[in-house]
């Protein structure tokens, strides 16, 4: 037994809180606990002040300093986090266009938000380095979403094709009762089953029109960035013929590239206004099978075009039998900030809008390829 006994637990579990409060009120009078920190901690209080006390300044072999030394104090979560705070807090985002900044950082999906948005500035001795710091979150993303969003859809998909001869063990017995509803027998307590539904085989499925429709302005950062991923992921299912297309106040459709989410997120441009209704026109005009076709809004819905004529394109297509899903946010972040006004108007016709988290989506596509009510995110 450790520590000597005092109110609330030992000596050395008193001494820990004192330490930890120490590192958070960062020393000086104020912080009122008389705690002395080793070196270990005497460093670590260091790489906390640079940032939180106002200490870092904008010299790059400073910050450069800086970034090796949050890695030995702290682990890669936090890392990301608090290199954050320093681009946010401490306006660093020019550094990163410095080659050596960009191999000293810890790639992670607010990163490659923000050197999207320093893209068109980046000069050329830069974008190599850039390109492989975002390709390497774009791989990580890969492996973590790719397996689980092909599994989901390929079984949507084989759900939603209809046989109406199926072999015995492809029988979808939900469909075939609903089906037969009206061939009801209660002196027997039994449906009589004249026509049998069944699962289509991945071979049988129709084919289904994807059409991710995704908005660029600057606070949508992460979502591109996910948004991009799903697209390359989806574009590699041969039952799905995938379209993307990014917007702010114009249009463009980078279908070509979906092949590689890197050349997609580098032909991205963030910030800049927002014309939901002109995107949605562009995608409207690529749809020649509305009844097989899902419509992915990606957007906070701060509509800068016609609003009017944008809740009629909505109504149109829902009409002519589409798919229509409106995400919020594609992304981690929590909450968004969004448009409740332009929120509450597509919910009346149909297509409420809500956000979504990465690991979500794959549920949300699957429930409308099958055209199930969408699922609410998890609480």
């Amino acid at each position: 037994m450790s520590g000597t006994p005092v109110a609330g637990g030992t000596q050395d579990a008193a001494d820990e809180r004192l330490r930890r409060w120490r590192l958070v009120l960062g020393g000086g009078e104020a912080d009122g606990t008389g705690c002395e920190l080793g070196a270990s901690d005497g460093g670590m209080d260091r790489t906390l002040d640079a940032v939180y006390g106002g200490g870092l300044g904008a010299s790059a072999p400073h910050v450069s300093r800086w970034l090796g030394d949050i890695r030995t104090y702290f682990p890669s979560s936090v890392v990301q986090v608090m290199q954050r705070d320093a681009i946010d807090r401490l306006g660093l985002a020019s550094l990163l266009l410095e080659p050596e900044m960009l191999e000293a950082v810890e790639p992670d999906v607010h990163l490659v938000g923000t050197l999207l948005s320093l893209n068109k500035a980046m000069p050329e001795t830069s974008r190599e380095t850039a390109r492989a710091v975002v390709r390497k979150v774009v791989d990580q993303l890969e492996k973590r979403l790719t397996s689980r969003t092909r599994s989901a859809l390929t079984g949507a998909l084989d759900r939603s094709a209809k046989v109406s001869r199926p072999r015995h063990r492809d029988i979808d017995w939900n469909r075939t009762i609903r089906a037969n509803l009206k061939n009801y027998l209660p002196e027997y307590g039994t449906v009589v089953p004249e026509r049998l539904i069944g699962y289509g085989r991945a071979a049988q499925s129709v084919k289904k029109d994807v059409i991710l429709c995704i908005d660029q302005s600057g606070s949508m950062a992460s979502s591109v960035v996910y948004a991009s991923v799903f697209g390359a992921v989806l574009a590699s299912m041969r039952t799905l013929d995938t379209r993307l297309v990014v917007f702010d106040t114009s249009v463009v459709d980078l279908t070509d590239d979906l092949d590689d989410p890197v050349d997609v997120l580098f032909g991205t441009q963030l910030g800049g206004g927002t014309d939901i209704n002109r995107a949605l026109a562009y995608c409207q005009s690529r749809i020649s099978r509305p009844a097989e076709t899902i419509v992915v809004l990606i957007s906070d819905l701060y509509e800068g075009g016609i609003r009017d004529e944008m809740l009629k394109r909505v109504a149109a297509m829902k009409g002519a039998g589409v798919q229509f899903v409106t995400l919020l946010a594609l992304s981690d972040e929590g909450a968004p900030s969004y448009d409740r006004d332009h929120a509450s108007a597509l919910a009346a016709l149909g297509a409420p809008a809500f956000a979504c988290t990465p690991d979500h989506f794959p549920e949300v596509m699957a429930a409308a390829i099958e055209k199930r009510p969408l699922p609410p995110p998890p609480e």
